[in-house]
Protein backbone atom coordinates (compact mmCIF):
# COMPACT_ATOMS: atom_id res chain seq x y z
CA UNK A 1 0.00 0.00 0.00
CA UNK A 2 1.66 3.09 -1.36
CA UNK A 3 1.95 5.60 2.03
CA UNK A 4 -0.28 9.01 1.61
CA UNK A 5 0.74 11.10 4.34
CA UNK A 6 4.08 11.16 6.66
CA UNK A 7 4.32 13.18 10.07
CA UNK A 8 8.10 13.86 10.92
CA UNK A 9 9.77 15.89 14.11
CA UNK A 10 10.30 19.66 13.20
CA UNK A 11 13.79 19.14 10.80
CA UNK A 12 16.15 21.31 11.00
CA UNK A 13 18.77 22.90 7.65
CA UNK A 14 22.02 22.94 9.07
CA UNK A 15 23.40 24.65 6.07
CA UNK A 16 21.61 27.74 4.71
CA UNK A 17 22.16 31.52 2.91
CA UNK A 18 19.85 33.36 4.02
CA UNK A 19 21.91 37.10 2.28
CA UNK A 20 20.85 40.62 4.10
CA UNK A 21 18.12 42.90 3.56
CA UNK A 22 15.38 42.93 1.18
CA UNK A 23 17.27 39.69 -0.19
CA UNK A 24 16.46 37.74 2.98
CA UNK A 25 13.01 39.40 3.65
CA UNK A 26 12.26 37.40 -0.01
CA UNK A 27 13.41 34.24 0.95
CA UNK A 28 13.49 34.02 4.52
CA UNK A 29 9.50 32.83 5.33
CA UNK A 30 10.29 29.74 3.20
CA UNK A 31 13.01 28.23 5.26
CA UNK A 32 11.04 28.88 8.55
CA UNK A 33 7.51 27.54 7.35
CA UNK A 34 9.31 24.19 7.63
CA UNK A 35 12.63 24.36 9.73
CA UNK A 36 12.30 25.05 13.58
CA UNK A 37 15.93 25.76 13.30
CA UNK A 38 19.10 26.49 10.66
CA UNK A 39 22.62 26.99 10.36
CA UNK A 40 23.17 30.54 8.95
CA UNK A 41 26.27 30.91 6.63
CA UNK A 42 28.36 34.00 7.34
CA UNK A 43 29.70 34.82 4.10
CA UNK A 44 27.82 38.09 3.41
CA UNK A 45 29.48 41.58 1.76
CA UNK A 46 31.37 42.22 4.68
CA UNK A 47 31.79 38.57 5.91
CA UNK A 48 30.48 38.32 9.48
CA UNK A 49 34.22 38.14 11.26
CA UNK A 50 32.92 38.53 14.48
CA UNK A 51 30.32 37.84 17.23
CA UNK A 52 29.62 40.99 17.43
CA UNK A 53 28.62 41.08 13.90
CA UNK A 54 26.89 37.66 14.15
CA UNK A 55 25.01 39.05 17.23
CA UNK A 56 23.62 42.16 15.17
CA UNK A 57 22.67 39.47 11.73
CA UNK A 58 20.95 36.82 13.96
CA UNK A 59 19.08 40.56 15.25
CA UNK A 60 18.20 41.27 11.40
CA UNK A 61 17.03 37.88 11.05
CA UNK A 62 14.75 38.10 14.03
CA UNK A 63 13.21 41.17 12.87
CA UNK A 64 12.70 40.08 9.21
CA UNK A 65 10.99 36.79 9.88
CA UNK A 66 6.80 37.15 9.47
CA UNK A 67 4.78 37.86 12.69
CA UNK A 68 3.36 34.40 12.46
CA UNK A 69 7.06 32.65 12.56
CA UNK A 70 8.79 34.91 14.93
CA UNK A 71 8.59 32.33 17.78
CA UNK A 72 8.84 29.34 15.65
CA UNK A 73 12.20 29.53 14.37
CA UNK A 74 15.56 30.22 15.33
CA UNK A 75 18.61 31.32 13.41
CA UNK A 76 21.89 29.44 14.64
CA UNK A 77 24.59 32.03 13.59
CA UNK A 78 28.11 31.15 12.09
CA UNK A 79 31.91 33.25 11.89
CA UNK A 80 33.64 33.32 8.70
CA UNK A 81 37.20 32.01 9.72
CA UNK A 82 40.28 34.25 8.02
CA UNK A 83 43.82 34.31 8.28
CA UNK A 84 43.28 36.82 10.96
CA UNK A 85 40.65 35.56 13.27
CA UNK A 86 42.22 34.68 16.64
CA UNK A 87 41.76 32.61 19.65
CA UNK A 88 40.19 35.06 21.78
CA UNK A 89 37.32 35.59 19.19
CA UNK A 90 36.53 31.83 19.29
CA UNK A 91 35.67 31.67 23.04
CA UNK A 92 33.95 35.01 22.77
CA UNK A 93 31.70 33.15 19.77
CA UNK A 94 31.64 30.00 22.38
CA UNK A 95 30.82 32.53 25.37
CA UNK A 96 27.78 34.44 23.37
CA UNK A 97 25.95 31.39 23.20
CA UNK A 98 24.43 31.73 20.00
CA UNK A 99 27.36 31.05 17.35
CA UNK A 100 27.25 27.24 16.80
CA UNK A 101 30.33 26.74 14.51
CA UNK A 102 33.16 28.51 12.45
CA UNK A 103 33.09 28.47 8.85
CA UNK A 104 36.20 27.86 6.24
CA UNK A 105 35.95 28.94 3.15
CA UNK A 106 39.44 28.40 1.17
CA UNK A 107 39.92 31.48 -0.50
CA UNK A 108 38.13 31.86 -3.97
CA UNK A 109 36.31 28.70 -3.21
CA UNK A 110 33.09 30.00 -3.89
CA UNK A 111 30.59 32.91 -3.50
CA UNK A 112 31.76 35.81 -1.39
CA UNK A 113 34.86 33.36 -0.33
CA UNK A 114 37.35 36.09 -1.27
CA UNK A 115 38.37 36.88 2.17
CA UNK A 116 38.75 32.74 2.79
CA UNK A 117 41.74 31.15 4.46
CA UNK A 118 44.65 31.10 2.37
CA UNK A 119 46.26 28.43 3.93
CA UNK A 120 45.12 26.58 6.83
CA UNK A 121 48.29 26.06 8.90
CA UNK A 122 47.56 29.67 9.39
CA UNK A 123 44.51 28.70 11.24
CA UNK A 124 46.40 25.67 13.76
CA UNK A 125 46.26 27.71 16.70
CA UNK A 126 42.80 28.79 15.84
CA UNK A 127 41.88 25.06 15.47
CA UNK A 128 43.44 24.21 18.97
CA UNK A 129 41.34 26.79 20.39
CA UNK A 130 37.84 25.14 18.90
CA UNK A 131 39.18 21.76 19.69
CA UNK A 132 39.59 22.64 23.10
CA UNK A 133 36.34 24.45 23.54
CA UNK A 134 34.15 22.21 21.65
CA UNK A 135 33.29 24.85 18.68
CA UNK A 136 32.53 22.80 15.36
CA UNK A 137 34.61 23.53 12.02
CA UNK A 138 32.23 23.78 9.02
CA UNK A 139 34.14 23.10 6.07
CA UNK A 140 33.24 23.99 2.34
CA UNK A 141 35.41 21.22 1.42
CA UNK A 142 37.37 22.37 -1.98
CA UNK A 143 41.25 22.79 -2.99
CA UNK A 144 41.09 25.87 -5.28
CA UNK A 145 44.77 25.13 -6.78
CA UNK A 146 44.10 25.99 -10.18
CA UNK A 147 46.00 22.84 -11.69
CA UNK A 148 43.16 20.22 -9.71
CA UNK A 149 40.55 19.85 -11.91
CA UNK A 150 36.63 21.10 -11.05
CA UNK A 151 35.34 17.43 -10.69
CA UNK A 152 38.60 16.36 -8.28
CA UNK A 153 38.78 19.40 -6.20
CA UNK A 154 36.17 17.77 -3.16
CA UNK A 155 38.70 14.61 -3.24
CA UNK A 156 42.16 16.54 -3.62
CA UNK A 157 40.43 18.73 -0.38
CA UNK A 158 40.05 15.06 1.37
CA UNK A 159 43.96 14.35 1.19
CA UNK A 160 45.67 17.65 1.21
CA UNK A 161 43.57 19.87 4.38
CA UNK A 162 41.40 17.61 5.94
CA UNK A 163 42.97 14.65 6.72
CA UNK A 164 45.82 17.03 8.11
CA UNK A 165 43.35 18.53 10.22
CA UNK A 166 41.98 15.61 11.55
CA UNK A 167 45.52 13.95 12.38
CA UNK A 168 46.08 17.48 14.02
CA UNK A 169 43.35 17.63 15.97
CA UNK A 170 41.59 14.58 16.40
CA UNK A 171 39.22 15.71 18.87
CA UNK A 172 37.85 18.89 16.82
CA UNK A 173 34.16 18.47 15.70
CA UNK A 174 33.88 19.04 11.70
CA UNK A 175 31.35 18.90 9.28
CA UNK A 176 31.74 18.36 5.97
CA UNK A 177 29.46 20.19 4.14
CA UNK A 178 27.42 19.61 1.63
CA UNK A 179 29.78 16.28 0.50
CA UNK A 180 29.34 15.64 -3.54
CA UNK A 181 31.30 12.38 -4.14
CA UNK A 182 31.59 8.73 -3.06
CA UNK A 183 34.90 9.88 -1.70
CA UNK A 184 33.61 12.61 0.64
CA UNK A 185 30.80 9.71 2.11
CA UNK A 186 33.19 6.78 2.46
CA UNK A 187 35.66 9.50 4.38
CA UNK A 188 32.78 10.08 6.77
CA UNK A 189 31.92 7.05 7.35
CA UNK A 190 35.06 5.74 8.01
CA UNK A 191 36.06 8.80 10.39
CA UNK A 192 35.33 8.78 14.11
CA UNK A 193 32.52 10.37 15.82
CA UNK A 194 33.21 13.42 15.63
CA UNK A 195 33.22 13.64 11.87
CA UNK A 196 29.77 14.60 9.88
CA UNK A 197 28.77 15.52 6.72
CA UNK A 198 25.57 17.61 5.29
CA UNK A 199 24.12 16.48 1.96
CA UNK A 200 21.84 19.03 -0.22
CA UNK A 201 18.58 18.00 -2.27
CA UNK A 202 20.39 18.94 -5.43
CA UNK A 203 23.23 16.50 -5.01
CA UNK A 204 21.05 13.73 -4.08
CA UNK A 205 18.37 14.37 -7.34
CA UNK A 206 20.76 15.38 -9.53
CA UNK A 207 24.29 14.41 -11.51
CA UNK A 208 26.05 16.89 -13.77
CA UNK A 209 24.61 16.25 -17.15
CA UNK A 210 21.56 18.28 -15.35
CA UNK A 211 24.22 21.24 -16.22
CA UNK A 212 24.11 20.32 -19.75
CA UNK A 213 21.31 19.53 -21.07
CA UNK A 214 19.86 21.11 -24.52
CA UNK A 215 22.64 23.64 -23.63
CA UNK A 216 23.80 25.24 -20.51
CA UNK A 217 21.83 25.60 -17.64
CA UNK A 218 22.63 28.21 -14.90
CA UNK A 219 20.28 27.11 -12.62
CA UNK A 220 21.84 23.41 -11.63
CA UNK A 221 24.91 25.44 -11.83
CA UNK A 222 26.69 25.37 -8.17
CA UNK A 223 29.67 24.81 -5.61
CA UNK A 224 31.04 21.86 -5.30
CA UNK A 225 29.18 21.52 -9.32
CA UNK A 226 27.27 18.05 -9.53
CA UNK A 227 29.06 15.40 -10.18
CA UNK A 228 28.88 11.68 -11.97
CA UNK A 229 25.66 9.54 -11.55
CA UNK A 230 28.18 6.61 -9.02
CA UNK A 231 28.50 10.00 -6.53
CA UNK A 232 24.86 11.03 -6.64
CA UNK A 233 24.37 7.09 -5.91
CA UNK A 234 26.85 7.26 -3.23
CA UNK A 235 24.90 9.97 -1.26
CA UNK A 236 21.90 9.08 -1.80
CA UNK A 237 23.23 5.73 -0.26
CA UNK A 238 24.92 7.14 2.86
CA UNK A 239 21.64 10.27 3.32
CA UNK A 240 19.38 6.75 3.36
CA UNK A 241 21.51 3.88 5.45
CA UNK A 242 20.28 5.20 8.75
CA UNK A 243 24.08 6.63 9.62
CA UNK A 244 23.50 9.20 12.62
CA UNK A 245 26.72 11.19 11.04
CA UNK A 246 24.59 12.21 8.01
CA UNK A 247 22.31 14.86 8.27
CA UNK A 248 20.10 17.56 6.30
CA UNK A 249 21.63 20.68 4.84
CA UNK A 250 20.62 22.59 1.97
CA UNK A 251 22.84 25.01 0.90
CA UNK A 252 20.10 26.98 -0.50
CA UNK A 253 21.36 29.83 -2.06
CA UNK A 254 19.18 32.48 -3.78
CA UNK A 255 21.03 34.66 -6.37
CA UNK A 256 19.40 37.41 -8.50
CA UNK A 257 18.42 36.06 -11.97
CA UNK A 258 20.40 38.73 -13.91
CA UNK A 259 23.46 37.57 -11.71
CA UNK A 260 22.66 33.09 -12.96
CA UNK A 261 22.04 34.34 -16.49
CA UNK A 262 25.21 36.38 -17.12
CA UNK A 263 28.49 35.71 -19.09
CA UNK A 264 29.77 34.42 -15.44
CA UNK A 265 27.06 33.43 -13.48
CA UNK A 266 27.49 32.51 -9.78
CA UNK A 267 27.30 29.65 -8.26
CA UNK A 268 24.52 28.26 -6.06
CA UNK A 269 20.72 26.75 -6.42
CA UNK A 270 17.85 27.91 -4.14
CA UNK A 271 16.05 24.93 -2.48
CA UNK A 272 13.96 26.54 0.00
CA UNK A 273 10.75 26.89 -1.30
CA UNK A 274 10.17 23.02 -1.42
CA UNK A 275 13.38 21.75 0.55
CA UNK A 276 11.55 18.93 2.63
CA UNK A 277 9.88 18.09 -0.42
CA UNK A 278 12.56 17.29 -2.11
CA UNK A 279 14.42 15.09 0.10
CA UNK A 280 11.05 13.52 0.69
CA UNK A 281 10.71 12.34 -3.05
CA UNK A 282 14.64 11.30 -3.21
CA UNK A 283 13.60 8.81 0.21
CA UNK A 284 10.67 7.52 -1.62
CA UNK A 285 12.70 6.73 -5.04
CA UNK A 286 15.31 5.17 -2.52
CA UNK A 287 12.34 2.90 -0.77
CA UNK A 288 13.25 4.86 2.48
CA UNK A 289 10.89 6.95 3.95
CA UNK A 290 11.38 5.43 7.36
CA UNK A 291 14.97 6.75 7.40
CA UNK A 292 13.67 10.26 6.42
CA UNK A 293 13.16 11.86 9.81
CA UNK A 294 16.81 10.87 11.07
CA UNK A 295 18.20 12.29 8.73
CA UNK A 296 16.02 15.75 8.83
CA UNK A 297 15.44 16.28 12.55
CA UNK A 298 17.90 13.91 14.81
CA UNK A 299 21.00 13.38 13.44
CA UNK A 300 21.96 17.06 12.99
CA UNK A 301 20.36 18.08 16.19
CA UNK A 302 22.62 15.62 18.15
CA UNK A 303 25.55 16.03 16.48
CA UNK A 304 25.40 19.81 17.73
CA UNK A 305 24.57 18.75 20.74
CA UNK A 306 21.13 20.14 20.52
CA UNK A 307 17.77 19.37 21.53
CA UNK A 308 15.16 17.44 19.28
CA UNK A 309 12.20 19.53 18.11
CA UNK A 310 9.10 18.97 19.98
CA UNK A 311 6.73 20.50 17.24
CA UNK A 312 6.07 17.96 13.84
CA UNK A 313 4.96 19.07 10.03
CA UNK A 314 3.11 16.55 7.97
CA UNK A 315 3.52 15.73 4.20
CA UNK A 316 1.05 14.33 1.98
CA UNK A 317 0.96 12.48 -1.47
CA UNK A 318 -0.29 15.69 -3.38
CA UNK A 319 1.23 16.32 -6.54
CA UNK A 320 1.81 20.32 -7.16
CA UNK A 321 3.27 22.42 -9.33
CA UNK A 322 6.37 24.41 -8.08
CA UNK A 323 6.68 28.00 -8.92
CA UNK A 324 8.66 29.56 -12.61
CA UNK A 325 10.31 32.40 -10.63
CA UNK A 326 9.87 33.67 -7.16
CA UNK A 327 10.23 37.05 -6.43
CA UNK A 328 13.71 38.53 -5.71
CA UNK A 329 13.48 41.94 -3.81
CA UNK A 330 13.91 44.08 -7.32
CA UNK A 331 14.98 40.74 -9.49
CA UNK A 332 13.07 37.16 -9.51
CA UNK A 333 15.30 34.43 -8.84
CA UNK A 334 15.15 30.64 -10.39
CA UNK A 335 14.35 27.67 -7.64
CA UNK A 336 15.30 24.69 -8.60
CA UNK A 337 13.11 22.42 -10.72
CA UNK A 338 10.70 25.52 -11.48
CA UNK A 339 7.30 24.58 -12.87
CA UNK A 340 8.12 20.71 -12.39
CA UNK A 341 5.75 18.67 -10.49
CA UNK A 342 6.60 17.36 -6.99
CA UNK A 343 4.10 14.88 -5.51
CA UNK A 344 4.71 15.18 -2.13
CA UNK A 345 3.54 18.66 -0.23
CA UNK A 346 3.95 20.29 3.36
CA UNK A 347 0.61 20.52 4.70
Amino acid sequence: MTIQQITLTQPDDFHLHLRDGEQMQAVLPYSARQFARAIIMPNLKPPIVSTEMAAAYRQRIVSALPDDLKNSFEPLMTLYLTDNTTPGEILRAKESGIVYGIKLYPAGATTNSDAGVTDIAYCYLVLETMEKCGMPLLVHGEITDPAVDVFDREKMFIDRVLMPITQHFPGLRIVFEHITTQDAADFVTNATDNIAATITAHHLRYNRNAIFQGGIRPHYYCLPVLKRESHRKALIKAATSGNKKFFLGTDSAPHPCTLKENDCGCAGIFTAHAAIELYAEVFEQADALDKLESFASFNGADFYQLPRNSTTITLSKTQWNLPKHIDFAKDILIPLAAGETLLWKLD
